[in-house]
């Protein structure tokens, strides 16, 4: 008899199995592909800018995922740069918060990883308890007694989940992409904070060059005041030449205050990046570097493979993936194995580990949700919605990628054209300013002449100066958009 329900049982077990496997298991949404990217990138008439006689100064280059991305800001060639670089990558503590996340989805995905083996459980308990004679009765027969008793058990069991609908390797799989997602975050942290500390910096020595070249102008204009101070004293200039030249003396030294605001900005900034108290920072004046470095220019669909924003928003999108099937399996019953591998049960400690101490127990358990109040469709419901929002949010950041690296092309090539324009402009207003310091002491033109061509010529010397900064400061967003450094890259011409 007992043979008999043992081979119902087993039977059982064994239809429901088959039932079981033979159900589909959880499936995944497809991918939604990237948005349709351009084969090229626009640019301005080759003819029309600097470089190359062959065309344009950006030759195309064909980045890989384990492409290595070293040091590019050496591409400077600025030995303070790259011990602002060394500093801020390894004392920021923005950087150390992204550092923390990447240890912490690590762990997680060693947790979640875990429910796929079973868990083993020893215990032992020791009780003494004492009975209440006037507790309900087990028998009419025979009156309750109140008794003391004493029970010592040791045991051993075990927990295990099967994961026959694939439920728990999803939320694995999730994890993990969560951890990749995360690796991918550290990655754009190290990105943005690098190129945050090399514009600052360029910032910096471009507000240097800037200051540079007011002062120069200062210390001329201070001389012709001087000039036009002997001429009034001497009957040859009126009093308001004297007041002319120097109201424009004085100008040009509140200029070169405002510049020092600029400059200490950009020091604070620097301190902060790289975990430095402002009132503790301090840099020398120094100019720009000497060239502007050239970087190879990916294809627009080479930016997939570089961009860590891109890859964390493709890693995200694949754990919201998971989380669908995850969500899905709450429609479906949850089969565990839960048996007491052995066990000992006796009440004197002395017989514990007697034969006929001996316990053990096997058993399976299903549980099937019948009614949750639409639980699980909202569930579902939103592990959609959040994936459908990944996927969105993957195809903004393409686009975005794609626009950050157009933009800061066109600045650089639009950057160069202005450039050579303005130096042609620097040497007319260079020309202007030393003949119309001639005809003023020939008598010629008078001192509001005068000073209307240095500020022009002084105009014209700051936005020089101002358009070298800003080439620095594009070629360092142009290597953002690209993902960082191109060092090891094959480089197509």
């Amino acid at each position: 008899m007992r043979r008999r329900r043992w081979a119902c049982l087993v039977g059982a077990g064994a239809y429901a199995a088959v039932a079981c496997v033979a159900c589909a298991p959880l499936t995944l949404e497809p991918v939604a592909p990237p948005p349709v990217l351009p084969e090229q990138w626009k640019s301005l008439d080759a003819a029309s800018v600097p470089g190359d006689s062959a065309g344009l100064p950006w030759q195309v280059a064909r980045p890989s995922d384990d492409a290595p991305k070293g040091a590019w800001w050496e591409a400077y060639g600025d030995p303070v740069l790259d011990d602002l670089e060394r500093r801020a990558l390894q004392d920021s503590y923005t950087l150390q918060v992204a550092v923390a996340r990447l240890d912490l989805a690590v762990s997680q995905v060693a947790a979640h990883a875990a429910a796929l083996q079973p868990v083993v459980v020893a215990g032992a308990t020791a009780t003494r308890a004492r009975t209440s004679a006037n507790r309900p009765l087990s028998s009419y027969a025979v009156p309750n007694a109140s008794t003391v008793q004493d029970e010592f058990r040791a045991s051993l069991g075990v927990s295990y989940e099967w994961d026959w609908l694939g439920r728990i390797r999803l939320d694995v799989q999730g994890a993990r992409a969560s951890a990749q997602q995360a690796a991918a975050d550290l990655e754009n942290v190290r990105l943005l904070l690098a190129a945050q500390v090399a514009s600052s910096y360029l910032q910096l020595r471009a507000v240097d060059e800037e200051m540079a070249v007011v002062s120069s102008a200062a210390v001329l204009q201070d001389k012709v005041v001087d000039l036009v101070g002997r001429r009034y004293r001497g009957g040859a200039a009126s009093q308001a030449d004297l007041a002319q030249q120097t109201a424009l003396a004085q100008s040009t030294r509140a200029q070169l205050e405002l510049l020092g605001i600029q400059r200490s900005q950009q020091e604070d900034s620097l301190a902060t990046l790289t975990g430095t108290p402002a009132a503790q920072f301090r840099l020398g004046v120094a100019g720009l570097p000497g060239t502007l470095p050239q970087v190879p220019l990916a294809m627009p669909s080479r930016l997939l493979e570089r961009r860590p924003d891109i890859a964390s928003a493709e890693r995200a999108m694949a754990a919201a993936n998971a989380q669908i099937g995850v969500a899905r399996a709450a429609y479906y019953p949850v089969l565990s194995l839960a048996p007491t591998l052995l066990g000992y049960d006796a009440n004197v400690l002395s017989a514990l580990v007697a034969a006929r101490s001996v316990v053990w127990s096997f058993g399976a358990a299903a549980t099937q949700t019948l009614f949750d109040g639409g639980r699980a469709d909202a569930g579902v419901a939103a592990a959609k919605a959040n994936h459908a929002a990944t996927v969105a949010n993957y195809r903004q950041t393409v686009l975005q990628a794609i626009q950050e690296t157009q933009d800061a092309l066109s600045a650089l090539q639009a950057l160069a054209l202005a450039q050579r324009r303005q130096d042609e402009a620097v040497r007319n207003e260079d020309q202007a300013s030393r003949i119309g310091l001639v005809r003023y002491q020939e008598g010629l033109d008078n001192a509001l002449t005068l000073a209307v061509t240095q500020q022009n010529q002084l105009t014209a010397l700051r936005v020089q100066a101002q358009i070298r900064g800003s080439q620095f400061l594009s070629s360092v967003a142009l290597i953002k958009a690209l993902g960082g450094g191109w060092a090891g890259l094959e480089v197509a011409h």
